[in-house]
């Protein structure tokens, strides 16, 4: 079957090397300095939540195709905050996913909830960008990187003062864990075929350290999922396409927490 991660990963590394030619990590700091962005905790947001839920805007994805392709993040990411999503995960890669860095500074001018902003990141330049563009959250996955650009990916994140959410999928990823990584999520697809199956979280449970906020991420479709999850250890759920395929995420998601709390 198609490797579609490495055809992504093979991708990413040639768009940074173009928007490298176009800005310098110095002219993002700049903007870093001049935004002067306000800094929001997913991980503190996780602990003190009684749902956990991070609800992801995103249009398409290579396995499913367009799921709302006319989305407004806007609209999307108000109704996710109203019904109480504890933070929000937007999609940037415009070629596989149909996102766009417009959407993560619309997400974050929209909502006071953490912002994750979910890309393949390759490059600590994305790091210095994504915290340029408002992120208060970055996704390392470790099956694009390696264990040295994890702990450097990190580290730089820490210095910027952006959270850092490694995900992992199976047991060989668990040397990517150090003790600088506090959110550690675990996602159920296999991104190089996208097979999916919850019971990849359930697995991998007892394998993590027993410190770090753990978060499930994908083919999460009924608050019953979560509650097994949350038995299991888990504090955070990753949610998208559930709510996207709907005319109204926030109303979904909404009904979605109403059922958890029942």
């Amino acid at each position: 079957m198609k490797d579609v991660l490495s055809e992504i990963v093979a991708h990413k590394k040639r768009e940074v090397e173009e928007r490298r030619k176009r800005r310098s990590i110095d002219d993002l700091c700049k903007i870093i300095e001049e935004k002067n962005f306000p800094f929001r905790s997913l991980k503190q947001a996780l602990e003190h939540s009684d749902t956990g839920i991070i609800s992801e805007f995103k249009r398409r994805s290579p396995s499913k195709g367009w799921i709302n392709q006319s989305a407004d993040v806007a609209f999307v990411a108000r109704g996710y905050e109203s019904a109480g999503a504890s933070a929000m995960s937007v999609l940037t890669d415009e070629d596989y996913f149909g996102g766009s860095d417009d959407d993560l500074k619309k997400a974050v001018s929209m909502v006071k909830i953490p912002v994750l902003r979910k890309e393949f990141i390759v490059d600590e330049f994305q790091i210095y960008e994504s915290k340029s563009l408002g992120a208060n959250v970055v996704l390392l996955i470790a099956s694009a990187i390696t264990p040295q650009q994890c702990k450097r990916f990190t580290e730089v994140a820490s210095l910027l003062r952006l959270d850092v959410l490694l995900e992992l999928h199976d047991e060989k990823e668990l040397d990517y864990v150090s003790d600088k990584n506090d959110l550690v999520g675990i996602n159920n697809r296999n991104l190089g075929t996208f097979a999916t199956t919850v019971d990849k979280s359930f697995r991998m449970a007892e394998l993590l350290p027993r410190d770090v906020v753990r978060v499930s991420e994908s083919g999460i479709s009924s608050p019953s999922i979560v509650k097994e999850l949350r038995s299991a250890g888990y504090r955070g759920f990753l949610i998208g396409e559930n709510f996207m395929k709907t005319a109204n995420p926030g109303e979904s998601l909404k009904q979605f927490i109403e059922e958890l709390k029942a």
